[in-house]
């Protein structure tokens, strides 16, 4: 039987620690997507995880169950760059046209710190923006066009007018009634629940007084993440939706 035509993908790559769970809350809010937290992270972290009934044991099976939940209803999904994920970079069909992939930014120096407080032995990789930027990269020079990137400080500054012109770039209706849901902590992530504390008790993009750290700048290891993170950072940046 000939599968029918794909409802539309829609994928928000995001740095850890970047306000990407309240934004994923907002998605889910809609009402109008399958919405799927974390499924790569929830794969590379645990070996398997389950998009529309579908267990997914590898990458391939993940692209894969996305791709037919898309014949269905419209999916939407938020991922981390903690990892860097090859098999999504070689599908280069998922990565051009299968889905629409948009971008989530916050500056490393308030990553490192907030990462640092849930995880001292976090590694340089794992602060996300070479990964990120390389998603991006790929997915510029596959279909021509420059994807829409948003940064988490102009998101809390002005999440109405900023999400608003996110719903135009990507072709979707925005919801004002969306940017406020009910605080509660979310089935989809129970096996990562200490790391989404703050979105479970948040009603709307909000911004917070950052945890006492460490000073990034001036510590020995953090200090050098910050530095090579920064230049991939600030070249994201460039393209950032203003309002």
């Amino acid at each position: 039987m000939q599968a029918g035509p794909r409802c539309p993908i829609l994928a928000l790559w995001s740095l850890p620690r970047s306000r990407s769970t309240a934004f994923f809350l907002m998605m889910a809010q809609r009402g109008d997507f399958l919405a799927l937290h974390e499924p790569f992270s929830n794969l590379a972290e645990f070996g398997t995880v389950t998009v529309g009934g579908t267990q997914a044991r590898s990458a391939t099976d993940l692209l894969a169950a996305i791709r037919a939940a898309a014949l269905d209803q419209p999916v939407f999904f938020k991922d981390t760059t903690d990892e860097r994920y090859p098999e999504l970079l070689a599908d280069r069909e998922f990565l051009r046209s299968d889905a629409r992939h948009t971008f989530l930014i916050r500056h490393p120096r308030e990553t490192i710190a907030s990462y640092y407080q849930l995880n001292p032995l976090v590694r340089q990789h794992q602060i996300g923006v070479a990964a990120l930027h390389e998603i991006f990269v790929t997915v510029r020079n596959l279909t021509g066009r420059q994807p829409v990137v948003i940064d988490a400080a102009d998101l809390v500054k002005a999440p109405g007018a900023l999400v608003r012109a996110y719903c135009d770039a990507v072709s979707i209706p925005f919801r004002p009634d969306a940017l406020r849901w009910q605080p509660g902590q979310r089935q989809q992530w129970q096996p990562t629940r200490r790391w989404h504390e703050r979105a479970s008790q948040s009603s709307g993009f909000e911004a917070t007084a950052p945890a006492p750290g460490p000073d990034v700048d001036s510590h020995p290891a953090l200090a050098g993440y910050l530095r090579y993170h920064l230049p991939f950072y600030e070249d994201l940046r460039r393209y950032r939706l203003r309002v």
